[in-house]
């Protein structure tokens, strides 16, 4: 009998060491080896090539001799994943998709691939039936005669059906079900899923198909198996979003094809994913009276500029220790801008409870948040409401001046298309602005101190 072969592999990275040891040497994680069988292809195993497919001859060209062409992109019906991906599917693109569970990866696909009507299109399941697919698809009510299923996680049956379909694009759902013949170990262990991704990879690359692999997170809420995995795909996709609301957002970590700030919004409703186009109506709070402790924030997300809310409370502390709470922003930001305050504004939050929102469920980056977030701090802080008809973008220093942000006009011509009537800016964004260009009064600023003096 042949002797069993393992590996001790690391379950952060995915680092291959013949021995146990407590400290992986590439990421310094601790206690992340787990053993696993290995075993090379036996002699019988066929890999989806061995069909009268033609080898590429391997041979060194110089650059020069490259002939660049545009690469050809498949339009999608749906214009968010369009735009997040970059402008459509990049042919022979290897996208990663990955998210919470009951979230909506599945069903966004299967919508996506039901509505390419012209393409022969392969939905590979590990995870579900036909009939739970059939059922999906019904509640979508999308009809297609292109759209294939195959229920099924050997790597060989699949590469066999798919040379037999030919299809036009591919969706495995999802990348930890799956096994190759190639590796002895469970499905969803470091090997078997490093082993999956690189025949899908290679089989994408030779064949110029785009593949999607749908894949799980861990309870820490990074993307599940080998880091490797990341770097394999060309396009990763954060799906995220929280169960209380019907919104979920769409970003993205990783694309060789596009933008890496970019952000797709949907709405999950009874007949699937509706893309949200015009984001900023759905999270600004549409309210009667006027409350303090609120600001309209003009951020960007990638190329698109969204008008976000953001809620402040300021409370007198009761116990000894001040809370600061956040949720969509970040902590450490709040309390420098804080520390801003208390020292170029001689105001005592040293003594109060701060509490920060970002309304929708929304975690933003952009640090043109930072004007809002004074003035809905200094608002509830004298508990006196903003005027409803302003917007914010400015970034705070830490000596209390207000710093310009980049792409200032987009975001003055969002704030005046939904009929906003000012909007406070740094006065060294005035530049490339033109007053007279705008219906909405623009009102510039240097230091937080005036912010205070203008409206309080």
């Amino acid at each position: 009998m042949s002797k069993i072969k393992t590996a001790f592999f690391c379950s952060n990275c995915g680092y291959e060491s013949t021995k146990w040891t407590g400290k992986c040497p590439s990421c310094n994680e601790w206690n992340t080896f787990v053993e696993e069988l290995i075993e090379k292809p036996s002699k019988n195993y066929r890999s989806w090539k061995e069909n009268g497919t033609k080898e590429r001859e391997v041979k060194t060209i110089p650059l020069h001799e490259v002939t660049a062409t545009e690469e050809r992109r498949i339009i999608t019906p749906d214009g968010e994943l369009n735009r997040i991906l970059g402008g459509g599917i990049v042919s022979g693109s290897l996208v990663l998709v990955a998210g919470e569970p009951g979230i909506g990866k599945s069903t966004l696909f299967l919508q996506n691939g039901l509505m390419l009507h012209d393409m022969v299109t392969l939905y590979i399941s590990g995870e579900e039936s036909e009939q739970q697919i059939k059922m999906r698809a019904d509640r979508l009510g999308i009809k297609n005669e292109n759209f294939y299923l195959l229920t099924e996680t050997s790597t060989q049956n699949i590469f066999q059906e798919i040379k037999k379909l030919n299809p036009q694009l591919i969706i495995v759902d999802s990348i930890q079900t799956l096994l190759s013949p190639y590796i002895e170990s469970s499905a969803g262990s470091v090997s078997q899923i490093r082993e999956c991704a690189a025949e899908f990879q290679r089989f994408a690359k030779e064949t110029n198909t785009p593949v999607f692999l749908i894949g799980h997170i861990t309870k820490d809420g990074s993307i599940a198996g080998p880091k490797i995995l990341e770097h394999m795909v060309d396009t990763v996709l954060q799906f995220e979003g929280d169960q209380h609301y019907a919104y979920r957002i769409l970003r993205t970590l990783k694309n060789r094809f596009g933008s890496t700030s970019e952000l797709g919004i949907y709405e999950m409703t009874g007949a699937g994913m509706r893309p949200v186009s015009n984001p900023s109506e759905i999270l600004i709070t549409q309210k009667e009276d006027l409350l303090s402790g609120i600001a309209i924030a003009a951020t960007l997300e990638g190329q698109r500029p969204l008008l976000v809310e953001v809620q402040a409370l300021v409370t007198q502390s009761v116990y000894g220790t001040p809370q600061r709470t956040s949720s969509g922003f970040d902590l450490r930001r709040l309390q420098l801008l804080l520390a801003v305050l208390e020292k170029r504004g001689g105001f005592h939050f040293g003594m109060k409870d701060v509490f920060v929102n970002i309304a929708g469920g929304l975690k933003v980056e952009d640090p043109s948040l930072d004007l809002a977030m004074v003035a809905a701090l200094l608002s509830s802080y004298e508990d006196i409401p903003l005027p409803k008809q302003t917007v914010f973008a400015g970034e705070v220093g830490l000596s209390g001046e207000i710093r310009a942000v980049n792409r200032i006009d987009q975001r003055v011509a969002e704030a005046e298309k939904l009929g906003f009537e000012k909007i406070i800016l740094s006065k060294y964004n005035q530049k490339g602005l033109s007053k007279q260009a705008y219906q909405i009064e623009l009102v510039t600023m240097s230091r937080v101190d005036e912010l205070y003096s203008y409206f309080f």
